[in-house]
């Protein structure tokens, strides 16, 4: 998280607008004292196209092994 005082933020808020968009929170103070957060507005999810996803999966081929068993092989894999 980063920190700006309000006249920087003023004279730069198109860039901070920008930064925030891409991930950033910023706080903003006066004085040194933090009297403002900028966040990013929280974006609805789409929905899920299921007839999209059904065609996807019945391209796919069968795994030969089962979660538990493919989890197993990864797990033994990277332990040593």
């Amino acid at each position: 998280m980063n920190t700006i005082n309000l006249a920087d933020a003023k004279a730069h808020l198109s860039e901070l607008v920008d930064r925030v968009e891409a991930g950033d929170s910023i706080d903003i103070t006066r004085r040194g004292k933090p009297v403002a957060r900028l966040t990013a507005v929280a974006r609805p999810r789409k929905r899920i196209d299921a007839v999209l996803l059904q065609s996807l999966t019945a391209t796919m081929p069968p795994q030969a092994q089962s979660a538990a068993e493919l989890v197993r092989s990864m797990r033994d894999g990277d332990r040593y």
